[in-house]
Order: C-alpha cells, then sequence, then structure tokens
C-alpha cells in the first residue's frame, strides 16, 4: 500500500507520499483549521487536492491558499469553491440555511485553483471521476487504493452511500459505488470513516439493489 496517513478533520484530510511529491487531498471543516495548518507546516504538501467543495471537506482550502500551496479542483467544483455559487444540501431540505452556511465559510481566489480531469496524474497518483454526491467529485488512485471522497462512507457496520438529500444526483452517486465495485482495488479511503475493503462496497452496492 503507498505511505498515506489520515487525519480527521470531521471529514478525512489524507497525507499521500509518492516519489513524485506529497500530495494532500481535501482540507476538513473550518473549526478544524488549526490543526490543518499544522498539518500544512509539517508536512509541506506541493498539491493539495480537493475532492468535491463541500464545506466539510474545503474548509480550510483558504489556508493553503494563503502558504502558496496549489489548490486542484474539478472544474465543476471551481465556483462553489471560489464564492460564485452558494449551493449546499445540508441542513437537509434547507436550501436557504445551506446557502447561507456557504456564505459564511471563506473562499479562496479564483488564481489559487487549477482544474485536474480524470485519467491526469498528480504527484504519483490518478484522477478518478465519482460524481453523484456532487457533478464534480473526484478521488484519486494508485497501486489498488482509491481515495473515494464521500463516493463511499464507513461506519462500523460497513460501508454506506451518503443520504440521498445530501446527494446532488442519488442515481448518479448508485451508479458510481457500482462502478468501483469492477475497480481492481484492495483498500478504498473513504471520506468519512476508516479504510474499506472491496467487499464492503460490493455488499452495499448490492443492498442498494
Amino acid at each position: 500500500m503507498p505511505p498515506v496517513a489520515v487525519h480527521s478533520l470531521y471529514a478525512n484530510v489524507y497525507l499521500l507520499s509518492s516519489p513524485a511529491g506529497r500530495l494532500m487531498v481535501d482540507a476538513g471543516a473550518l473549526p478544524y483549521a488549526p490543526r490543518l495548518a499544522r498539518l500544512l507546516r509539517d508536512f509541506e504538501p506541493d498539491a493539495l487536492l480537493l475532492t468535491h467543495a463541500h464545506v466539510d471537506h474545503a474548509g480550510g482550502a483558504w489556508l493553503a491558499a494563503r502558504r502558496g500551496v496549489p489548490l486542484l479542483a474539478h472544474p465543476l467544483e471551481h465556483p462553489q469553491l471560489t464564492g460564485r455559487v452558494h449551493e449546499l444540501p445540508y441542513p437537509a431540505g434547507r436550501p436557504d440555511l445551506g446557502r447561507l452556511v456557504s456564505r459564511v465559510h471563506p473562499k479562496v481566489p479564483a488564481r489559487a485553483v487549477q482544474s485536474v480531469q480524470p485519467g491526469e496524474e498528480v504527484l504519483g497518483w490518478t484522477v478518478v471521476h465519482l460524481p453523484g454526491h456532487t457533478p464534480g467529485q473526484i478521488g484519486v488512485l494508485r497501486g489498488g487504493v482509491l481515495v473515494a471522497a464521500d463516493a463511499v462512507v464507513a461506519s462500523a457496520d460497513g460501508a454506506h452511500l451518503p443520504r440521498a438529500a445530501y446527494n446532488a444526483d442519488h442515481a448518479q452517486a448508485l451508479q458510481t459505488l457500482r462502478g468501483m465495485v469492477t475497480m481492481d482495488l484492495h483498500t478504498i479511503l473513504p471520506g468519512h470513516g476508516g479504510p474499506l475493503s472491496p467487499d464492503q462496497v460490493r455488499r452495499r452496492a448490492e443492498r442498494e439493489g
């Protein structure tokens, strides 16, 4: 398994090392900004890849931008990351509160965010499109390890999809989950919770029908 360290800053923040460099995946929630600042200082990432623009995963991105760390994201996520769009699916059924939550979070300048596309190599990892939770959600893959963002989440009883109310397109999220079953993986690292096995993901896909 490639060298991976994980820190829970509400959402998981992954520190990925390879001969090509040091990649941080996601920036955690805003209340954890002091811990993220320490990770940025100690790990010194060559880039920060944001899997999607939800504030629990991108809440600390402004800190990395302020330090001059390149930010990488799918272009469909840029409007939310930079504050041109304010849409969040939570609290469920309250888009007005979601917009307010988005507006009070620091955003990143457009010049700080670079686009990455599925299939690109980033510091030794391959970018994978995992749409459904958001249209532009991405993960990264290397050596049978998939950092899967919120395409799947983990709990004590195994793998789960995020609630339908929290997915931009729940049918697409299920399709993405089924696609993960066909990949040659031995470890899935979710956006929340601990590592998952391919069997756990397969069982969840079968339960979802």
